[in-house]
Formats: structure tokens, sequence, C-alpha cells
């Protein structure tokens, strides 16, 4: 009777504890969080894309060397001998004497061709009296000068040595902002060295470093000593020169410009061939085309050039084109603004034919035109 007893007593707790437990998770709520984050399942599964360009650098970086260029400057001795005092001391024994200054400069190139063709910048090498190329396995070269286009800033040069490595190609017509892009050189002549960066524009010019602008910005360091040197792409294959930096200091500031490798192609096929670049002629003048502008004229499309005057008998008037008309297309190049045009006229050889586009009025225009000499034609203007 006694363990009947307890044993309903047991029972009684056990029920009174369930109970309240219900009651409790019932009417209890835990706090909102501070933080309300929201978790990825997969944060923890290993990241995408490439861990390392080791292969693409081994890809490029033998063909890239370093060039090394040498400076005689001459001076008088002093033009005080050449003082008629001075003469009827000395006599002539003084006069005319000079001396000599040895000025050294370094840069970077690109073996494009197992024969021994090498792209450079014109700047690098320009009024040099001897040339290096020191190549990556650290064998010195001398060499000499096939061509040189100041406007572009391309020179090509030579060196007498068989089955060197070369670079593969690429194409800079299909870089988009965000591509990683790794430039090699020999910065401040400590030595091939590889900085990565993005594409961080495209198309930029009107910067006043030299007549035909289409550069590639990127943020990869380039220093004093890179000019000259290869921008590459993930591959490994070159996609630009590397030319210039904006900097207030002198060393690189994020801010760096290579010449895109199919402006480079171009130029160095005729410095190659011809040993000079010959451009082509239009024969016309424009302005862009702005808001307002597109406006006042009724004109469809907002982006453009507008012609204002054609030269007569020039391949812009053979073609057909006349003032009032609108360019936005040369073969597949876009055009937004006087630039472009001179870019994309200027980097084709007399001779070539291009196909424009664009509007004449509300009708659609499209022309061909066989482009004349630009040289001949500035020689024919400035008389």
């Amino acid at each position: 009777m006694r363990i009947t007893s307890l044993f309903r007593f047991f029972l009684v707790s056990v029920f009174a504890g369930i109970v309240a437990a219900a009651l409790i998770l019932t009417f209890y709520r835990e706090p909102d969080p501070v933080l309300n984050l929201v978790t990825d399942v997969g944060a923890k599964a290993p990241l995408s894309g490439p861990v390392s360009y080791a292969g693409a650098v081994n890809m490029a970086a033998p063909a890239v060397v370093n060039v090394y260029t040498t400076k005689i400057h001459r001076q008088s001795i002093s033009p005080i001998f050449n003082d008629p005092f001075f003469r009827h001391l000395f006599g002539d024994a003084l006069r005319g004497q000079t001396r000599e200054r040895i000025e050294n400069s370094l840069g970077s190139g690109v073996i494009v061709d197992s024969k021994g063709y090498i792209v450079t910048n014109n700047h690098v090498i320009a009024d040099a009296d001897q040339i290096n190329v020191v190549l990556n396995d650290g064998k010195s070269l001398e060499a000499t000068v096939v061509g040189t286009d100041p406007d572009s800033d391309i020179a090509v040069l030579k060196v007498d040595s068989r089955k060197l490595p070369t670079i593969t190609i690429g194409d800079s017509s299909i870089l988009q902002v965000g591509d990683v892009v790794l430039a090699i050189g020999n910065p401040f002549g400590v030595g091939q060295t590889v900085t990565m960066g993005i594409v961080s524009a495209t198309g930029r010019n009107q910067l006043g470093i030299n007549n035909f602008e289409n550069f590639i910005q990127t943020d990869a360091a380039i220093n004093p000593g890179n000019s000259g040197g290869a921008l590459i792409d993930a591959h490994g294959r070159l996609v630009g020169i590397n030319t210039a930096i904006f900097s207030k200091t002198g060393g690189s500031q994020g801010i760096g410009f290579a010449i895109p490798v199919d402006m480079v192609r171009g130029i160095m096929k005729q410095l190659v061939e011809t040993g000079k670049v010959s451009r082509g002629w239009l024969g016309l003048g424009g302005q862009d085309v702005t808001a307002a502008l597109a406006e006042s004229f009724g004109l469809k499309d907002v982006q453009g050039v507008l012609i204002s005057n054609v030269f007569r008998g020039a391949a812009a008037d053979r073609a057909g084109l006349r003032p009032g008309d609108v360019i936005t297309m040369i073969d597949d190049h876009k055009i937004t603004s006087a630039f472009d045009v001179v870019n994309a006229i200027g980097t084709r050889p007399p001779g070539s034919e291009v196909i424009i586009r664009g509007w004449r009025g509300d009708q659609r225009l499209e022309a061909a035109a066989v482009l004349d000499d630009r040289d001949h034609w500035q020689q024919l203007l400035s008389r």
C-alpha cells in the first residue's frame, strides 16, 4: 500500500514537470539577434579562378628582353676659346676642341620573331649610338634599328641570332575592363620583374603622349625601365606594349598605359617590310556629335562625328561623302570622336579600303573609300 502511494506521487510529479515545461516553451520567446546574418552554405568550398599565373609568366617571360642604350654627347670644351683674345694667345690649338659625355639608359623589349625581331618603344632607343639587348638567360647581343615610328612610339630592332624564344601574339580587341593582365619588364634596371593588375580602361586617347593614341590603361605597376616591355593576359599572350605612366612622383601610381597589340602588329609589319610607316588618309574634317548638336541637326544617333568639310579629290570625296554626313562606324570600329577616326584610318596603309557607315539626314549611309597617302597630302596642303 505504501509502495503504491509512492508510485502515485512519482507519476503526479513527473506529469506536473511536463506541464510546467510545456507552459515555459509556449510563452518564452528568444530575443531577436543583433545581427541577422545570412550564411552561404557553400562558403567553405574552394574559390574558383587561378591561384597562380606562373604558367602565363613562364610562357611569356623568356621573350621579354632588357634594352640598354648608349648616347655619346660631344660638347665644346669651352666657348671662351673661340674668343679672339684667347685665339691670339693660344692660336687655334684649343679652338673647336670637344669632350665626350656618355649617357646610358634602359628599357625593355619583346621578341616577336625567332629570326631576331624585337619590338620596343621609340623613346627607348631614340638617338642611341649603341643598343644592346640582354636576353632572359643573361646573354648580351648588339641590336640594330630596323625602323621607327615616332607617331605611335613604336620601334623594331634586330639581333643576329637564331632560334630565339618568341612571345605569342594575343588579341587586344577582346580585352574588357576587369581582365587580369601582367606587365613584364626591367624597372629601374633591377632585372626582369612581373607585376599584376587589371585592365582599368580601353581606348584611352587625348593624353598628349603620341600622335596616335588608343591606349590600354592598367593598374599593373609600370615604372621607368618597363617601357617597351610586354603586357600579357592571364594565358601569357601579348596584348600590349607598356609605354607610359601617369605619375606626380615618377613612380607607379596605378595608372599605366600600353599600346594595344592590334595597333602594334600593323606598324611592326610595315617597319620590317619597308623600314617606315605609311599611313592612310581619308581627307575630311569633322567634329564630335554632342547631344545639343544632334538635336539641332535632327540626328538620330547622339554618338559619332559630323563631317564639316571634305577635301576635293581626296578619298572621302571620291567615296561620295559630304559635309553634314555623320560617321558612326569605320569597318568594325565604333566612332564616337574625331580621335577614333584618326586611329581607325591612321593605322591602315594607303590603298586600303574601308567601309564607312553612318547617317545622311534620316537615311542610313554606307560608303567604301580607298585611302590616300597621308604624307603625300600633307605635303600638298603645306605648299
